[in-house]
């Protein structure tokens, strides 16, 4: 067995990320050799598929997971862990042209697709290698090892003499653009949505003389390194032997959280494929909690719908023809939400929000709750930016969001942010889906866990918004989502923290104001990429307009690096922005008076004696 340390992971990854010790095995034929290291492998890889319940098909009727494909034979498997006696974090499967005819992108395709593309881009089928199965433990994905793998996959299919490689990727968490980064290309016309993966799927074709695109050189590292791994086989004292003993439980180990799912799983039990799905979840005994409180809504929706109907047995049959011969529990969904172990029996969409938004009306009547359902809203930076999202959701302000925030939640974050100890390290636009998706599961929701950067900002944009949220303290950021904001007509708002400041840029309206009100004159993202700390310091000032901000804040600028760790930032503060974004956004999205400008709504100001309209006695 051949241990291969990994010492500069291909993506950036946390100081001090570990050496991978890698082991690899071909697969044997049917019914010859020695099988166990191939069913090791397949419960591996379908334990980290079925994810909580997301994938449901990987689970079966008796609760033991199931991943088993013909592919498995005569493919290449490689296997890493952490140590020598740990066990396996991630695994991926590369498929030699002996097995071509099995390729999930063959069947994926079709025959005659998949062998017209490839004539196409000018490839017999012996020269396609095709890798697959790319999967990795949630606590292994930010050391890097997803990247690592999925380079050594392509070095051994260029060790192995291919002119291109081919694959199916999953979308939903950015897969595909993780494998373009490696020089891998989407073929277009080849999206489309599969069941089992709860996803859309894409073809992805690789050109071997184009190079790996950033990660060529790791490639290139691992394809002369691939022969020694491939000697060594598995060994005796592979991860996935048989009978290795378990570890005992301890603090390091023990329930480990899974700070990278955020996606609510939604059943239908009135659909066979809904019942199934339902069913395996409750086999998988990864259910913690069931709440089913049905009932109790249809009598609301009773009630919203007709709120003079309060005789008890007028309620119990329009209850049961709203229920048109289903029992109960076949009735609207069941959301499973993985990160917390809980099954919530809800009415169908279109009901549920009926009733979650009833007390809406006389602010925002039915008519317009339907339109705010129909905006897309994308909200940079999810500290601030995490109130202003959970404020809409709430409201319903937006039926569909794109969160962007590349931090972590830390516990400095709890004198502001409403979340929990037991939330700490988890990425913010996690965060914040999970709670948006618990007010609401049929929200439509997409992350960017990096942020913004010049290489995802486009993609941010792409299928357009109604309205952005900017939160973000970066001032390349700020400037930049201006900049593509005026020139897609996106009206822009900003809660500042300090002294209830709003600011409300109408681009949508005027595709020529200046950023900011002008007060950054007229400069460009493009000159804000290097900025030193004092630089930073300086320019923020300027946009928030120096003379205009708080003695506190303003005291605040001179301690940063000294006595303050950052600016100051409290609760009360994040909250009245939250509202004020909300106010704004409602009524820009709804075509009511919002203009550009600044505003303040100044407690200082707002509480002091003289605002008090009972002053000298009650009017």
């Amino acid at each position: 067995m051949t241990h291969l340390n990994h010492l500069a992971p291909p993506e950036p990854a946390p100081l001090g990320s570990p050496d991978w010790h890698v082991t690899a095995f071909l697969g044997p034929q049917p019914g010859t050799g020695d099988h166990a290291p191939l069913d090791a492998v397949r419960d591996l890889r379908a334990r980290i598929l079925f994810d909580h319940g997301r994938r449901p098909a990987f689970l079966r009727a008796d609760g033991t997971p199931v991943d088993d494909q013909d592919l498995d034979f005569g493919a290449w498997h490689f296997i890493a862990r952490r140590s020598p006696a740990g066990p396996p974090l991630g695994y991926i499967r590369l498929s030699t042209p002996d097995t071509g005819a099995l390729f999930q992108s063959r069947a994926y395709l079709g025959a005659a697709r998949y062998e017209e593309l490839l004539a196409a881009e000018g490839f017999a089928e012996p020269e396609v290698f095709e890798h697959s199965r790319l999967v990795v433990e949630h606590r292994a994905r930010k050391l890097g090892l997803g990247q690592y793998l999925n380079a050594l996959a392509i070095a051994a299919a260029h060790h192995l003499g291919a002119r291109a490689m081919i694959g199916t990727s999953g979308t939903k968490d950015g897969q595909d653009r993780f494998h373009e980064r490696f020089g891998f290309r989407p073929v277009p016309g080849t999206r489309r949505y599969v069941p089992q993966y709860t996803e859309d799927v894409v073809i992805m074709l690789h050109r071997v003389a184009d190079g790996a695109g950033r990660h060529h050189d790791l490639v290139t590292r691992l394809r002369d390194e691939f022969p020694v791994i491939a000697t060594a086989g598995i060994g005796a004292d592979s991860p996935v032997r048989q009978g290795s003993p378990t570890a005992p439980v301890s603090l390091t180990t023990a329930a480990a959280p899974d700070h990278d799912v955020w996606q609510p799983v939604l059943f239908t039990p009135a659909e066979p494929a809904g019942l199934d799905g339902l069913n395996r979840l409750l086999a998988s005994d990864a259910v913690r909690e069931v709440h089913d409180t049905l009932d109790d809504q249809l009598t609301e929706l009773v009630r919203s719908r007709e709120p003079a109907c309060r005789d008890t047995a007028e309620i119990a049959r329009k209850k049961r023809d709203q229920l048109a011969g289903l029992e109960p529990w076949e009735y609207g969904t069941w959301a499973w939400y993985p990160w917390s172990g809980r099954l919530v029996h809800l009415l169908p969409r279109e009901e549920f929000r009926l009733v979650r938004t009833d007390r809406n009306r006389g602010r925002i009547e039915r008519p317009e709750q339907r339109r705010l359902f129909g905006k897309r809203i994308g909200v940079i930076g999810l500290s601030v930016g995490n109130s202003a999202a959970l404020t809409f959701a709430l409201e319903g302000i937006g039926g569909a969001f794109k969160l962007a925030d590349f931090d972590e939640f830390g516990l400095s974050n709890l004198n502001r942010l409403r979340a929990g100890v037991h939330h700490l390290g988890v990425n913010k636009a996690v965060l914040s889906a999970r709670q948006m998706f618990e007010v609401d599961p049929y929200l439509d929701i997409e992350i960017q866990r990096d942020g913004l950067t010049p290489d995802t900002i486009e993609e941010f944009f792409g299928g357009g918004l109604d309205l952005l949220v900017e939160e973000c303290d970066t001032p390349w950021v700020k400037v930049a989502a201006r900049e593509y904001a005026r020139d897609l007509g996106i009206p822009v708002v900003m809660d500042c923290n300090d002294r209830g400041m709003l600011d409300v840029e109408r681009f949508d309206r005027e595709p020529d104001r200046p950023l900011l009100h002008g007060l950054l004159g007229d400069v460009k993202s493009v000159d804000l990429l290097e900025l030193g700390p004092q630089e930073k310091v300086d320019l923020v000032l300027a946009m928030v307009d120096a003379e205009l901000i708080s003695p506190e804040l303003a005291a605040s600028f001179g301690e940063l690096g000294r006595t303050l760790s950052s600016w100051p930032q409290l609760a009360s503060g994040v909250a009245l922005g939250g509202a004020l974004c909300g106010e704004a956004a409602r009524r820009i999205l709804l075509g009511r008076t919002c203009e550009s400008g600044r505003f303040y709504t100044d407690l200082e100001q707002q509480l002091r004696p003289s605002r008090d309209v009972y002053a000298g006695g009650v009017r």
